[in-house]
C-alpha cells in the first residue's frame, strides 16, 4: 500500500534528481494537504546535518511558528536554520549568513520584488520553491526564477489513494458577476463585492449549512470583516457556536479561537483574509464560500481546506458565489507549466463580464443571445448575485469540462437530427446519426469509410 510518506519521499527523490541534472532553482508543485512542510523539513534536516545553512521564507507570522514546530519535530538543526516572513528577511537580507538552500513557501508569490531581492542576494544557493498552484493572476510564467518544475500527484490520484477526502460540491446554477470590478492586482474590489452581495445572503448560508453539512466543523470565507461578524452572529443565533476572525483580530484572541476550533469547542469560524494559505487546521470538514475570487491559488486553498482525509469522510463545499464556474472543481486534474499563459484580457479591464449558466444543462458561457450555445435551450431572464438568497444550491457532480463534452455531444445529435446521410460532414456526425437512428455500430464505420472519413 502506497503511504503518504512514500509519496513525500518520491518528491524528495525527484528534487535530488533535478539537482543532479544541474538545476539550481526548482519549483515544486504540491497539492494542498499533502505535507509539503514535512518534505521541506526532511531536506532541511539532511542539509543541516552536514553543516549547511538553510533559509525558509514565508508570508504569514502564524506559518513561521508552524514551520518551526515541524522542523523541530523532524530534528532539523535550528542553529543553522533561519525561518522568517518575507517582509522581515528582505529588510535584513544583507546581514544574513549565506544559506546553502532557500525554501520558499507558497511560491506562486515569488515574482514579487521582495522575494526576488532575497533570491538574487544568494546566487550560489539552491532554491526550492514550493506551491500548490504555479500560476499567477496576470498570466506571468516563472521561467525568470525557476529552471525546472516538479509536478506532484494529481488530486484525483490523491483521493483514490485516500490521501485526500472526496468532496461533495454545491453551487448556484446561475450567477451574474456584472457588478464585480477588478483591482490592478487582478482580484475583485471589496467595495464592488459589497455592492453585489446583499446581507440576506447570510440567511442563505445558514440555511444551506443546516441542509447540507449540519454538525460539521466548517470555515466560512467572507469578503470583509463586517460580513464575517454578521455571519458568525447568524450562526450563533441558531445555536451553532461560531467566531469571526480577521487580520484585525488581536493575535492572542486569534490564537485562542484557533485552538478552541481545533478542540471542537467552536464549530464554525468565519473569516476575512485569513486561513487562505499555509495554516494547518486538520479538522475542517466543510468550507463555505461567500467570497468570489479571481485567483486559482486562493480558490484551491479555500476549497481544499476541507479535504484532510479521515475514514469514511466526504468533505462538503458550499459555494454561494459561483467560484466553481471560473475554475472548475477542486478535484479536476490540472496541467501545470513554468511558461506564462498571457494576461487574460478579461482581467485587464475594470469590469468582469457576466457569466451565464444554462438552467437546462448548467453549462457556463458569455451570453450573446437568448439561446444556450451548448444545448440550444431558451434562456430566461438573467438573475444577479443579489438574489442568491432565493436559490437552492445544486450538487456539482462533474467538472465543467466533462459537462461541456456531454453537452457538445448532445449538440451534435441535435445538429444531425434533420439531415440525410449524404449531408453528414464528419465521423462524429455519422456516429451521432447512427445512434439517433438506432443503427448497428458497424453502419457508422462502413459508411464513414465509404465517405472517406476513415482511411483504408
Amino acid at each position: 500500500m502506497f503511504k503518504l510518506r512514500d509519496y513525500q519521499q518520491e518528491t524528495i527523490d525527484n528534487i535530488t534528481k533535478s539537482i543532479h541534472a544541474g538545476h539550481k532553482s526548482i519549483m515544486v508543485q504540491q497539492p494542498p494537504r499533502t505535507g509539503k512542510t514535512v518534505i521541506m523539513a526532511d531536506i532541511a534536516r539532511r542539509a543541516t546535518a552536514k553543516g549547511n545553512r538553510i533559509l525558509f521564507v514565508v508570508h504569514r507570522q502564524e506559518i513561521v511558528q508552524q514551520v518551526i514546530k515541524t522542523f523541530k519535530t523532524n530534528d532539523v538543526n535550528m542553529d543553522l536554520a533561519k525561518i522568517g516572513m518575507v517582509q522581515t528577511i528582505t529588510r535584513h537580507v544583507n546581514n544574513l549568513d549565506p544559506p546553502a538552500i532557500i525554501f520558499v513557501d507558497e511560491a506562486h508569490h515569488v515574482l514579487a520584488k521582495s522575494y526576488r531581492r532575497i533570491l538574487d542576494a544568494f546566487p550560489k544557493a539552491y532554491k526550492l520553491l514550493f506551491t500548490a498552484t504555479p500560476y499567477r493572476l496576470g498570466g506571468q510564467g516563472f521561467t525568470d526564477v525557476a529552471d525546472d518544475l516538479i509536478i506532484g500527484k494529481s488530486v484525483p490520484w490523491l483521493i483514490d489513494h485516500h490521501f485526500l477526502a472526496p468532496v461533495d460540491y454545491y453551487a448556484p446554477s446561475y450567477i451574474d458577476t456584472a457588478k464585480l470590478k477588478v483591482k490592478q492586482t487582478g482580484e475583485f474590489d471589496e467595495n464592488s463585492i459589497k455592492e453585489a452581495m446583499k446581507p440576506k445572503i447570510y440567511g442563505n448560508a445558514v440555511k444551506h449549512y443546516f441542509k447540507l453539512a449540519k454538525g460539521m466543523q466548517a470555515i466560512a470565507y467572507t469578503y470583509n470583516v463586517e460580513s464575517a461578524r454578521r455571519l458568525a452572529n447568524a450562526f450563533n443565533g441558531y445555536g451553532i457556536s461560531a467566531k469571526a476572525v480577521s487580520g484585525k483580530t488581536p493575535k492572542d484572541e486569534r490564537k485562542k479561537i484557533i485552538e478552541e476550533y481545533r478542540q471542537g469547542k467552536i464549530q464554525i469560524v468565519t473569516n476575512a483574509e485569513l486561513f487562505t494559505e499555509g495554516l494547518d487546521l486538520p479538522n475542517v470538514d466543510c468550507v463555505i464560500m461567500l467570497r468570489p475570487t479571481q485567483s486559482l491559488s486562493l480558490y484551491l486553498q479555500f476549497a481544499m481546506r476541507s479535504m484532510n482525509p479521515r475514514k469514511g469522510k466526504t468533505a462538503v463545499i458550499i459555494d454561494h458565489v459561483g467560484n466553481v464556474q471560473r475554475f472548475g472543481l477542486p478535484t479536476d486534474d490540472r496541467q501545470w507549466s513554468l511558461e506564462g499563459k498571457g494576461k487574460d484580457k478579461r482581467q485587464s479591464g475594470s469590469t468582469i463580464k457576466p457569466v451565464s449558466v444554462c438552467p437546462t444543462c448548467f453549462a457556463s458561457f458569455y451570453r450573446t443571445n437568448d439561446i444556450c450555445p451548448y444545448c440550444g435551450s431558451p434562456l430566461g431572464e438573467e438573475k444577479g448575485i443579489e438574489v442568491v438568497d432565493d436559490v437552492q444550491l445544486k450538487k456539482v457532480a462533474k467538472s465543467r469540462l466533462a459537462i461541456i463534452k456531454q453537452i457538445q455531444s448532445s449538440a451534435i445529435m441535435n445538429n444531425v437530427a434533420g439531415k440525410r446521410p449524404n449531408e453528414l460532414n464528419n465521423l462524429k456526425e455519422i456516429q451521432a446519426y447512427a445512434k439517433l437512428k438506432g443503427y448497428k455500430p458497424g453502419w457508422a464505420y462502413h459508411y464513414a469509410k465509404q465517405r472517406g472519413f476513415i482511411k483504408k
